[in-house]
């Protein structure tokens, strides 16, 4: 396998959330290249500019919603798309996408790495 590191540049202008994750995704688990190995993260990294300028529908924003539990009963803690991206930036809504598209396994935290989000 090749060990030098490919870097691409996305550009999240105009574009919708879950094209440009599904994106990203692909090119994290090296589906793109020809010694793609499914036990190695492949040498990529991403960068994705202008996080901020996705182009989210405001129906999607109020009623796309982000679980999770904090151990304790009646612990469901809630928060729609527009609040989390008020919260924590845009940046956290694309992680959130691209790391719900790559596999469950091992190598999800080390593809993760390799992921830059700037707004």
């Amino acid at each position: 396998m090749n060990t030098t590191t490919e870097t691409h540049t996305i550009d999240a202008t105009g574009k919708r959330l879950g094209r440009v994750a599904s994106e990203v995704a692909h090119l994290l688990m090296g589906k793109h290249r020809t010694d793609v190995t499914r036990n190695v993260a492949a040498p990529v990294s991403v960068t994705i500019e202008h996080a901020s300028k996705l182009l989210i529908d405001e129906k999607k924003q109020v009623q796309k919603e982000y679980d999770r539990y904090t151990g304790y009963p009646g612990g469901r803690r809630v928060l729609s798309l527009q609040k989390l991206a008020d919260k924590k930036g845009y940046r956290e809504i694309l992680r959130k996408a691209i790391y719900g598209m790559l596999p469950s396994n091992k190598l999800r935290a080390v593809r993760m790495k390799n992921l830059t989000i700037s707004e």
